[in-house]
């Protein structure tokens, strides 16, 4: 994404320790590059400063507002080891925004720790391993599911309302992709929902942006799936029968879709 700079985010209670994806090749999202934040489980901490691929089940009515008021309630911490068997341990905090109703904390954090604990994620190569701690806890990183609006707020990079980012030692999830999607992703929202969180915590984890590999192949995880496939096939996973699957280190000059303007 396009880069400007951005309040650094403020905590309440606990020191600092949380697909466009964004245009720079090696720190955007979806999108781009707040500092990490931490709250106790119902705290209320200050955040940093068509047609969907899959329509969500009658049991999950996710409700938004186009800006939410930056206040977050932060998951409980798991209680299992880490995923994966050796490298370097890195810890993660989950939060949503208060405003976000028919998804809790909990809920958003079991599918983003679902996500990462799977076989085929980061932790697959013997680089990383990864574990979600509580609101007390220092983390390495935040996961946010935040208003489109709050997304402008804290990435460093376009204000366009509708991407996923990630900035410094936070990975933000807009919730209207989380809900809505992508209309020509052409799997479901599970499986897009699995990209967007292993291509943001890719960025974390260093990974530049990169491109389809050849027409008719899976898309690398870090290819702007978010914005176009480009002849490949949606895939969320950055590892394949335990090989990293990549492509060619680039971005392609995608036009972003206008903002959401929230869902009632």
């Amino acid at each position: 994404m396009r880069s400007t700079r951005l309040p650094v985010l403020a905590v309440l209670l606990v020191l600092a320790g949380c697909g466009i994806v964004g245009y720079a090749l090696a720190g955007g999202g979806d999108a781009v590059r707040a500092e990490p934040t931490a709250a106790t489980p119902t705290t209320e901490v200050a955040a940093p400063t068509t047609r969907p691929a899959a329509k969500p089940p009658a049991a999950e009515r996710i409700t938004y507002p186009a800006a939410g008021g930056r206040k977050f309630t932060v998951a409980a911490g798991e209680t299992a080891a880490p995923a994966g068997h050796k490298g370097t341990l890195l810890r993660y905090r989950v939060a949503v925004e208060k405003d976000i109703h028919g998804v809790t904390a909990a809920q958003f954090a079991t599918v983003a720790t679902a996500t990462l604990r799977d076989p085929r994620s980061w932790t697959a190569g013997g680089e990383w391993r990864l574990q979600r701690v509580g609101p007390s806890d220092r983390a390495d990183f935040t996961i946010w599911l935040v208003t489109p609006a709050t997304r402008d707020s804290i990435c460093e990079g376009a204000a366009d309302g509708y991407t996923s980012c990630r900035t410094h030692d936070n990975v933000v999830v807009n919730v209207a992709r989380w809900v809505k999607g992508v209309p020509h992703y052409g799997a479901s929202l599970d499986v897009y929902r699995q990209y967007v969180i292993n291509h943001e915590v890719g960025h974390r984890l260093g990974q530049a942006h990169e491109l389809c590999p050849a027409k008719g192949d899976l898309a690398p995880v870090m290819q702007q799936q978010t914005l176009g496939l480009h002849g490949c096939k949606p895939n969320p996973w950055p590892f394949l029968d335990g090989t990293r699957h990549r492509g060619r280190i680039g971005a392609y000059d995608d036009e972003v879709p206008p903002r959401d303007k929230g869902l009632s």
